[in-house]
């Protein structure tokens, strides 16, 4: 019995591609399990899943989305349909809203939740099918889809049914590692090039120390992981990541956590046993940033001497209320310049993260924010456009006092240039406005200009450095 897993192609809007870890993880579970699988990543693929389904056969096809790419996950799950494989659909989007996805002809089950256990129990009951020479239609087995946790499904009649909720793994330890082995890992570019450049054949890999976040901000939808914070014992995630370093080649390596130091002892530990173990000698990035408010000096210290190169912070507001009231951001101005100090103190690049048109902004809260990355100065400036995703405190807020301009869910895309909601009070004009704004005022600096100039990526990566500079600094 063969497993293919597929992710769509995510076209952001960097020329950036990375691995796509939680894969890697239902990978390492179906063949901790005994079972044939493989990976098939539209960003990195020479050709279509339809020729990769005609060239070899799959029992059993399983994609992941977001909501951004959920259209383009329903194609695939059509493709795989027309070549005979049972398909099954998982990620944050179909956590949320599986109901959408099962009404559709193409979608056969859904897995809500984290999906380890729950896709090793469904292909095992496909397996049982196959082994007993059951030859019913799938809608059929109603019995044998019922007992499984996280799964939704549909019976012969088109009734769709949602098993109970399948509780987040307590133990990470107990998770086998990703199947980093099956990810063409040359094809995927390094993990930050607007810093570094674009290097199109590096050997980056992702881990993820941890899962779920404790915090609550408004924009975030933690469907998968949950809202309480479970980690990996320090010694698991250093066996993986000797494993990246010593037995895969990596050449660069990114912490996808959403909140890696939440446990700020953990943290230093895991730093220690980095520079212990001599793994030290390639670098890494947290790709998704770090709370402030558990940070210290010791930390980033510690950090540089572990191998880190940058770190992020998620600033997102300069303007107290905003910050506190409609972000819901729990830590202080004071704590955020704090821990900018402190990382380039210790010779960290840095990098921060702002949103731009929360429900209730105005021009002056705007400005704050700008104001605020020019005076934190990090290496890179990250701003963005307010997104409501499903299952946030923003999207029920939008829904309910605003009006959502997206018409179908490409169109919630969190690096889009345009402002997805019209909320009252707020000119969406003025967003993005203040949004081009303060793209230029932070770059269009002489020391910045100076430093792009004499980049060697601008010029090797001239026409998407020309396009990247008309898409942030130029009004349409």
């Amino acid at each position: 019995m063969k497993i293919l897993l597929v992710s769509p192609e995510a076209r952001v809007w960097n020329s950036r591609t990375h691995i796509h870890n939680g894969l890697g993880y239902l990978a390492g579970a179906l063949l901790n399990a005994g079972y044939v699988v493989d990976i098939f990543d539209g960003a990195v693929e020479e050709e279509s899943l339809a020729a990769r389904l005609t060239r070899q056969h799959f029992d059993v096809v399983g994609i992941s989305a977001p909501t951004p790419l959920i259209h383009d996950a329903w194609k695939y799950a059509r493709v795989a349909k027309e070549h005979g494989a049972i398909t099954i659909l998982g990620g944050p989007h179909l956590t949320l809203m599986p109901d959408e996805s099962m009404q559709r002809a193409e979608v056969d089950f859904v897995v809500r939740g984290e999906g380890e256990e729950t896709l090793v129990e469904f292909v095992k009951a496909v397996d049982e099918r196959r082994t007993t020479n059951d030859q019913e239609p799938i809608p059929n087995d109603e019995q044998r889809w019922s007992e499984i946790r996280g799964l939704s499904w549909k019976n012969a009649d088109g009734k769709i049914f949602h098993n109970l909720d399948r509780p987040l793994t307590p133990n990470l330890d107990a998770l086998p590692f990703p199947a980093h082995h099956l990810f063409k890992i040359s094809r995927y570019t390094n993990l930050q090039p607007l810093t570094d450049g674009l290097d199109k054949h590096a050997r980056s890999y992702t881990i993820v120390t941890s899962r779920g976040c404790p915090y609550k901000c408004t924009y975030c939808s933690k469907p998968i992981t949950g809202d309480t914070w479970r980690a990996r014992s320090v010694d698991n995630v250093l066996r993986e990541w000797k494993m990246l370093v010593e037995d895969l080649g990596a050449t660069e390596i990114g912490v996808t956590d959403d909140i890696w130091n939440l446990d700020l002892e953990r943290a230093k530990e895991l730093c220690r046993g980095l520079i212990e173990m001599k793994l030290n000698r390639v670098p890494w990035i947290t790709i998704h940033g770090m709370k402030v408010n558990h940070t210290d000096a010791e930390l980033f210290q510690l950090m540089k001497r572990a191998g880190c190169k940058r770190v992020g912070f998620g600033v997102e507001s300069g303007d107290e209320d905003i910050l506190k009231r409609v972000v819901k951001k729990s830590q202080t101005f004071a704590q955020v310049r704090a821990a900018f100090k402190n990382a380039k103190h210790a010779s960290l690049q840095t990098m921060g993260f702002f949103i731009y048109g929360m429900p209730g902004e105005t021009e002056a809260t705007m400005e704050k924010t700008t104001r605020l990355a020019l005076e934190l100065d990090p290496d890179l400036a990250h701003f963005m456009i307010a997104s409501p995703y499903p299952g946030t405190q923003l999207w029920d807020t939008v829904k309910r006092e605003g009006k959502l301009y997206a018409q179908n869910w490409s169109e919630l895309a969190i690096q889009s240039d345009h402002a997805h909601f019209d909320f009252p009070g707020m000119d969406t004009q003025m967003v993005e406005r203040k949004w081009h704004e303060a793209y230029r005022r932070f770059y269009f600096r002489p020391q910045r200009l100076w430093k792009r100039a004499t980049s060697w990526d601008t010029w090797k990566n001239l026409p998407e450095r020309v396009r990247d500079a008309q898409r942030f600094f130029v009004e349409s």
